[in-house]
């Protein structure tokens, strides 16, 4: 089993990356050792990708993110909320995967995270409507994180223990679920 998670922004020291971050120590420490999780973490993206001529070619540096997602079993996204959206780079990024391979009947869920009260559900609501046009699987629990700034600790750890509850809840239900429509054995 390999999930991937992808921290939705390229802006650096982000509370998007620290909550991603924690979810993938969750994981790491309650997924059998065998199963892998890694993060795609768009800060990494290669300057080159965002060229006009990436539309007619990807640059090769671009290969290691886009086999990732093509390889992984579940992409669990970690969007921030930017403007009442979701960050640009991240839809530009869905727009250089290789179509319709990268998404198409792969297994998806959504964390928000924003400063303001909603926590980023405009943003994932927008996202979903996305990969689900794209034909992924979408599951359908999601944790939204308000006051992000306040609400983590330096680690990503949702400081609320209904959140953190929530988090937990959904992460291990999205691991079987990803797990079953992938057709994953769980390892012993």
């Amino acid at each position: 089993m390999h999930i991937t998670i992808i921290s939705a922004t390229n802006r650096p020291g982000s509370n998007t990356r620290k909550v991603a971050g924690y979810i993938q120590n969750f994981l790491k420490e309650n997924l059998p050792k065998t199963d892998a999780v890694d993060i795609l973490d768009l800060q990494d993206l290669p300057p080159e990708i965002f060229s006009p001529k990436s539309y007619d070619e990807k640059p090769k540096s671009f290969e290691k993110f886009a086999n990732l997602v093509l390889k992984t079993d579940g992409l669990l996204c970690v969007v921030p909320e930017y403007n009442g959206g979701f960050p640009g780079v991240f839809k530009y990024f869905i727009d250089m995967l290789p179509f319709p391979a990268s998404l198409q009947k792969k297994p998806a869920a959504f964390v928000g995270v924003a400063m303001g009260k909603f926590g980023a559900l405009r943003a994932v609501e927008q996202m979903q409507a996305i990969w689900g046009y794209r034909h992924a699987h979408l599951f359908t629990e999601k944790v939204l994180i308000p006051a992000v700034d306040k609400a983590i600790d330096a680690d990503g750890k949702p400081l609320d223990p209904v959140v953190l509850k929530l988090l937990h809840s959904e992460v291990n239900n999205f691991v079987e679920f990803a797990r079953k429509l992938m057709n994953v054995a769980p390892s012993v």
